[in-house]
């Protein structure tokens, strides 16, 4: 847990989290839950003229550009391209295992590089378990008509094949880990089946999503103690949920004309003009479930103070929110990432 020596704990803990983005996408980078907000293009900074005048960028996008014609499918099916959904997948893993570390202590740098690659590998799982079922509805919606099932880059064997290879590496990092983690994470592997479902029978499949999405913070736990704390990890895997309701309504309002007119459910179409009402309630629940998690584990000043840092930012986010301007629900989603403030502030 973040005890005494917390704040450097936090200040160190971001100086990695800084130094891998500007490893891995410099300045920007693409961000999407699924394809990216209508009409982005990559923001990329330029590191002067590579070889035939283009200019090198350090994005995960240009990444992707640069591997080989053959593979860019396939990295595209696992988004690899917009990182978002890998960090959002990451950071409850790093508040958890964070969380459990002895006070005064770093986090265990080997957990949180395991849990890393496993992030980036059940996120690519899971937008390619998403691609297969949605494939027909893609087809009708400009935004996702080009991603690579959908627009016949890669047929569904074959997307059924690379999902099995990732599942394999991700089983290969999940067996690093204790017993109980082993069998803890192999649970959460029904729920990444069926969330793709959810939007065609419920109109809470952002609720489906946060279940999903928030595992890491029990596995992040356990995968450090050898089990679950149920007065730490029930409230922080809450939290996470309810923080996964505010950016995923908040993206949904972006698709809510395109979800309406082909029949698929959201929270932003059940909630509609009293949406802020809310998400309003979903940050007081994230944030009392936040600081019960801080008495139940004894943090101390800088817990409570990164805490506060997360409310205003939901607060301002929630307040200057404009569910009718898709690029502002664009702007409000990332900020729950690149934004000051943010709960990657609490790992």
């Amino acid at each position: 847990m973040l005890g005494a020596g917390g704040a450097g704990l936090a200040r160190g803990l971001r100086a990695v989290t800084q130094a891998w983005l500007r490893g891995s996408r410099g300045r920007s980078v693409v961000l999407a839950r699924a394809a990216g907000p209508p009409g982005t293009g990559d923001s990329r900074r330029r590191a002067g003229p590579g070889p035939g005048g283009r200019g090198l960028s350090l994005s995960a996008a240009a990444v992707v550009e640069a591997a080989p014609r053959p593979v860019q499918p396939y990295l595209r099916l696992m988004r690899l391209d917009k990182p978002i959904g890998t960090w959002l997948l990451y950071l409850p893993c790093t508040w958890s295992i964070g969380l459990a570390a002895e006070p005064g202590c770093f986090p265990d740098w080997y957990m949180l590089s395991l849990f890393g690659t496993g992030a980036v590998l059940m996120r690519g799982a899971g937008c390619t378990i998403n691609d297969m079922w949605d494939r027909d509805y893609d087809k009708k919606v400009t935004r996702t008509a080009n991603r690579p099932i959908a627009a016949g880059d890669i047929s569904t064997f074959r997307s059924f094949v690379f999902l099995g290879g990732q599942l394999t590496l991700a089983l290969g990092v999940l067996l690093c880990l204790n017993y109980y983690s082993v069998a803890l994470g192999a649970a959460s592997l029904l729920l990444v089946i069926t969330y793709p479902l959810m939007k065609r029978v419920t109109y809470w499949p952002q609720l489906a999503l946060g279940l999903a999405f928030n595992w890491g913070a029990l596995l992040g736990w356990s995968a450090v103690k050898g089990s679950c704390d149920p007065s730490v990890c029930l409230p922080l895997y809450f939290s996470g949920i309810m923080w996964t309701l505010i950016y995923d309504t908040i993206y949904a309002h972006q698709d809510k004309k395109d979800d309406a007119l082909i029949g698929l459910k959201s929270t932003a179409l059940w909630f509609r003009e009293d949406t802020k009402q809310w998400l309003s309630g979903f940050s007081v629940a994230m944030v009392g479930a936040l600081s019960l998690v801080g008495v139940s584990s004894e943090q101390t000043a800088p817990y409570y103070a990164a805490l506060a840092a997360v409310g205003a930012h939901l607060a301002r986010q929630i307040y200057t929110l404009d569910i009718h301007r898709p690029e502002d629900c664009w702007d409000k989603f990332t900020s729950n990432r690149t934004k000051p403030g943010t709960l990657q502030d609490l790992r």
